[in-house]
């Protein structure tokens, strides 16, 4: 059974994006599933509420109403409650139906899941926040959309005191519809030559979404790096058509490192001094 290893309440996918029309009606489906850890049947209720995100941060709010979470009234959810034995899953239909007079560009909502306080026999999971499991829509209607967004800033360090290091962006999006970001990120130790990212098992690439009408902070961390040295690193942001790539050298310094430099100096120092003062002390006056 597929996600047996899992020990906790999971939904699936945890986001979709679709292409809507207006006068259609679209058909689709999240998937829940109870871990096999759990020792009871999960009762679940299965809901639809708008989405939007605040701040550069992207805070997520899932209450606030406005004309690009107008898709959260165009959903029906078929099977609205409903109960998933331990290591089972089922899957929750929706219809969307979208009015003739939709607006073009981007639609936002999600379809929450959380416990049924309704249903007593739910001990097997604890969902304490409903947005960790919601599966957010990310619509698109057709007709007059505009692309129009860059990337403002594109920032790497050239010198960190404590690990991890962080890279950050930020990218504006001044359009009526959702786009990508694709970053990706390149570290090299620079004294031993040893290809820090990408790996095998990390390409080094990860993807933003970038609502409309907003701007949008990101930030990175990158780890596995040498206690000490010097690590090249570049970020390369792909966006509305634009790429912007930076790249640095950046010293990692330690501040225990810092302090054992000053200790040694000041040691060196007075070591220094205390001879001068001895030599002057041992001087003959004929």
């Amino acid at each position: 059974m597929e996600n047996e290893t899992n020990n906790a309440f999971t939904i699936m996918p945890m986001n979709q994006e679709i292409s809507l029309s207006p006068g259609e009606v679209y058909e689709g489906s999240i998937k829940i599933i109870n871990p096999s850890s759990a020792t009871e049947n999960f009762a679940y209720r299965a809901s639809v509420t708008p989405y939007s995100v605040g701040g550069e941060e992207y805070t997520a709010d899932l209450l606030s109403e406005s004309d690009r979470t107008a898709i959260s009234k165009w959903i029906e959810i078929a099977e609205p409650t409903g109960e998933v034995a331990p290591n089972e899953s089922k899957e929750i239909k929706f219809r969307i139906t979208v009015p003739d007079n939709a607006p073009a560009g981007g639609q936002y909502a999600t379809i929450a899941v959380s416990s049924n306080k309704d249903v007593a026999n739910t001990n097997g999971v604890s969902v304490q926040n409903v947005f960790e499991i919601a599966s957010i829509i990310y619509a698109k209607v057709a007709g007059e959309t505009v692309h129009d967004g860059e990337v403002l800033e594109n920032n790497v360090p050239a010198f960190v005191f404590v690990k991890p290091v962080k890279l950050t962006a930020l990218i504006s999006n001044s359009g009526n519809v959702h786009e990508t970001a694709t970053i990706t990120i390149a570290v090299t130790d620079v004294f031993t030559g040893r290809v820090i990212l990408p790996t095998e098992e990390n390409a080094g690439q990860y993807s933003e979404v970038i609502m409309p009408e907003t701007t949008h902070y990101i930030e990175r961390e990158v780890s596995d790096l040498p206690e000490l040295g010097i690590v090249k690193v570049s970020q390369t942001i792909d966006y509305n058509g634009q790429v912007s790539t930076i790249e640095k050298q950046i010293f990692i310094c330690p501040i225990w490192f810092i302090v054992l430099v000053m200790i040694t100096i000041a040691t060196i120092i007075t070591a220094i001094a205390l001879v001068v003062k001895k030599h002057r002390h041992g001087k003959v006056v004929v």
